[in-house]
């Protein structure tokens, strides 16, 4: 009985090593993708905030709306809690303000110059690490008309702690996988397939 669990205790610890590649991950920081899609310009955020190092909150609210030449984007609207104490880039374009034509979700805002100051706006109430996601659409724009320049810009805020910043993407789809998950499954297969011929289980 000893030499059959010896035999099996390789092809276990594999097992879990290969199930530990697809196992799910906390909520990363804050991330809004902005991307033209057809004749329209869709933002999607998705992630969660650590509020700490950030102020005391205020109150405000928002509509999903964006102006560029002074860093504003607000995916979606309603009432939020309104926290300074960021660094990050003032504007991420030269565009006015345009409102969304639609939006759903999370009220997630980021403003790089308010009054010379930057402004990260949460759901009013929203609890520090918790997951958010938001959408909006911009019918009938491009990143042209909408002012925006195609790059990355990263607020971040207190020590370097997990999801300590709010990053914005435009005009980078997520990257694909390009078959490297698949490529992992498939060769932990094969070490399995290997590992079993070997064991003669």
């Amino acid at each position: 009985m000893k030499a059959l669990s010896k035999k099996f205790l390789p092809l276990t610890l594999f097992a879990i090593a290969v199930t530990s590649l697809f196992s799910v991950q906390p909520a990363q920081a804050f991330t809004v993708t902005l991307q033209e899609m057809g004749l329209n310009v869709v933002a999607n955020g998705r992630g969660a905030i650590n509020l700490t190092g950030l102020s005391i909150p205020t109150h405000g609210s928002s509509v999903a709306a964006m102006q560029a030449n002074i860093g504003d984007l607000a995916v979606a609207g309603g009432s939020q809690d309104v926290y300074r104490g960021l660094t990050g880039p003032s504007n991420f374009g030269i565009g006015g303000l345009f409102f969304a034509s639609s939006s759903s979700g999370d009220a997630v805002t980021i403003v790089g110059n308010f009054m010379g100051d930057i402004r990260l706006f949460v759901p009013q109430g929203y609890v520090s690490g918790t997951a958010l996601s938001d959408s909006a659409t911009y019918n009938n724009a491009s990143f042209f008309s909408l002012g925006v320049h195609v790059g990355t810009y990263v607020w971040s805020w207190g020590t370097g702690l997990p999801n300590q910043n709010f990053t914005l993407i435009i005009g980078r789809a997520a990257v694909p996988d390009g078959g490297s998950t698949v490529s992992l499954l498939g060769c932990a297969l094969f070490g399995l397939a290997a590992l079993r011929r070997k064991l003669g289980c």
